[in-house]
């Protein structure tokens, strides 16, 4: 893995991670992040920032997809969160399968909150080379994102995830992610789809 850091981020104070579901389609047939809990887990996910005292002294990792991961980095960035996006496409592949998937409205918010990023985007085929034979993108970008955070220090890194707590439609998901982190840190904040 291929890790950049520079002396300031070296210093942060918290890393926050995040993984989350993307929105619905509209079609969906057993609902799990539709459109109409955006609010609330927006307000869910800043909820966990601020008791986090998240700020400038912090740094974030997330993929930047539409539905959680936006709504992650929107909040980070209000409150002056270094965030950093590491994806497991090439960017114009990842906007086309993760961005504007179910609406062009999410690129139009992908493109605003790329203006603010700080940091380069990041995507595993330029970082980590071709995927290997039988090894799964998404898969492959949660364990980045996590071996990234914990190259922090595993006390700082800081797991937010919104989930329903079920399986995932194929491999990588959140709950891979949510698995993972809570092997090797524990440090946990689950937001519960269902109860939003």
């Amino acid at each position: 893995m291929v890790l950049i850091q520079t002396d300031d981020q070296r210093q942060s104070r918290h890393v926050l991670l995040f993984s989350g579901h993307m929105i619905d389609a509209p079609n969906r047939p057993k609902p799990r992040f539709p459109a109409a809990k955006e609010s609330s887990a927006a307000q869910k996910i800043a909820e966990a920032l601020d008791r986090l005292c998240a700020g400038s002294e912090d740094l974030a990792f997330t993929q930047g997809a539409c539905g959680g991961d936006l709504l992650f980095t929107e909040a980070c960035q209000q409150c002056g969160v270094t965030v950093q996006w590491l994806q497991p496409f090439d960017e114009p592949e990842f906007i086309q399968k993760s961005v504007v998937c179910h609406s062009e409205t999410w690129r139009a918010r992908y493109l605003e909150a790329k203006t603010k990023l700080t940091t380069e985007i990041r995507s595993a085929p330029r970082d980590l080379g071709p995927l290997p034979t039988r090894g799964d993108p998404y898969e492959r970008c949660n364990l980045w994102l996590l071996s990234t955070a914990m190259s922090y220090g595993v006390r700082k890194v800081h797991f937010i995830c919104l989930w329903d707590g079920g399986g995932g439609d194929g491999p990588g998901g959140t709950a891979h992610m949510y698995q993972e982190v809570n092997r090797q840190t524990g440090q946990v904040i689950w937001i519960d789809s269902r109860t939003l």
